[in-house]
């Protein structure tokens, strides 16, 4: 297995400090002080510092290695501490890169910690990525998978692979030499808002330590050049039964990427690639009532109105219907008195709401995600004034009503 430390290149030495620090690697004949050395000298990004990135990094760093990359544009929040372990409350609003660095730092303070803070696109990944020698994605949309995948391939790094959603997770090491990469498993991302995301579907708190930790496993070995890694195999974890599968993966001699004739040789626009869509105003609008309503953003033809529009239409006792689509267990947690059809219910529930097809409807989530999926059935079956409420209910709680509560 090839390591990360090219021959010839005179390594870095250990202080007695760090040789203490690091005793029991030393003891281990397959690390031992050549394999601390190569820890050291090592470089290696991770890109995200949520669920997966979190236990990532800190492991990383407890092990020694020298330079640790971190890639992430987003803030603190007080709903990350339930699984983003290297954040605390008292770093709550602050960027997570610099929350990260204060934790990373303080338990190793031999770190060198790299912090990018911006979001990765096809601009700067190219740029970002040559720096290092292995790339551990902890992404959680298909959008930066495929970039980080391409990126990978394209500048011959490493990619140390982790996903997770509810009680289940995934792990490999693809885009190595003879190995597949992320498109020969997943060659086409799924169709836009079939697969939720965490913050929709939600995620057992230990579940992102187990996988994240598993993909600091596979860096290390890479890194000193031992073992067996995931490279061409997929493990499956499924945290309420605990069992763990493995699947063998091959090459595809036709992946667009890695293939023996590749298509894809340089990097694309991955929304358009995942079918995102980006928001687009359009003139006035007839919606319902024949009120026209100009500059409204539109989705996939879904009108989008922000929750002050909808306080507003209420204050005015305008004649609106709203949908709450989410789950009954959601509901529990926070609601505005809309009635509730969950979306995996709506479609044989549709008849009704024929009582309101005349009607103007605004469909609410928790986020906007559902809510869109929902809006659009309704459409399809014949519902003309839809909207979707942007932002859904933590919206509502952040610009509306701040006593309730956000989850």
């Amino acid at each position: 297995m090839a390591t990360t430390t090219l021959p010839g290149i005179e390594l870095p030495k250990l202080s007695n400090d760090e040789i203490s620090r690091y005793s029991r690697h030393l003891i281990l004949p397959e690390v031992g002080m050549e394999g601390q050395q190569k820890l050291k000298a090592a470089k290696v990004l991770c890109v995200g510092t949520g669920g997966l990135g979190a236990p990532l990094a800190l492991y990383l760093a407890a092990a020694g290695v020298g330079t640790i990359g971190l890639v992430d544009f987003d803030t603190v929040d007080a709903s990350n501490l339930q699984r983003q372990i290297i954040h605390s409350t008292a770093t709550v609003g602050k960027l997570k890169v610099d929350s990260a660095e204060i934790m990373l730092k303080a338990l190793n303070p031999y770190l060198n910690v790299v912090k990018h803070n911006t979001m990765l696109t096809s601009a700067n990944a190219l740029e970002i990525f040559r720096d290092y020698d292995i790339i551990a994605d902890g992404t959680d949309n298909f959008q930066t998978r495929y970039l980080v995948n391409d990126a990978c391939v394209l500048t011959g790094k490493p990619n140390v692979y982790g996903s997770i959603f509810r009680f289940e997770g995934q792990a490999s090491v693809f885009a190595t030499k003879d190995a597949p990469c992320y498109r020969c498993l997943y060659p086409e991302p799924p169709p836009p808002g079939l697969v939720p995301s965490c913050a929709e579907g939600g995620v057992l708190g230990i579940l992102p330590g187990l996988v994240g930790i598993i993909q600091a496993t596979e860096v290390i070995k890479l890194i000193l050049g031992i073992g067996e890694s995931l490279a061409g195999r997929l493990l499956l974890v499924d945290a309420l039964t605990m069992k763990f599968r493995t699947l063998k993966l091959h090459k595809n001699p036709d992946c667009p990427v890695c293939g023996t004739h590749p298509t894809v040789t340089a990097l694309i626009d991955y929304d358009q690639f995942c079918g995102i869509q980006k928001p687009t105003s359009v003139g006035p609008l007839e919606v319902a009532q024949n009120k026209a309503v100009a500059d409204v953003p539109v989705v996939d033809g879904i009108p989008q109105i922000t929750v002050q529009e909808l306080k507003r239409r209420f204050d005015a006792h305008e004649d609106v219907f709203v949908l709450d689509v989410r789950e009954p267990h959601e509901v529990q947690i926070v609601n505005i008195g809309a009635p509730l059809i969950p979306l995996g219910q709506l479609a044989n529930r549709i008849d009704e709401l024929a009582p309101q097809k005349d009607r103007e409807i605004v469909v609410h989530c928790k986020s906007g995600a559902r809510s869109q999926k929902a809006a659009q059935l309704l459409k399809s079956a014949g519902f003309a004034n839809v909207e979707n409420l942007a932002g859904g209910i933590l919206a509502w709680a952040d610009k509306i009503d701040p006593t309730l509560p956000k989850y």
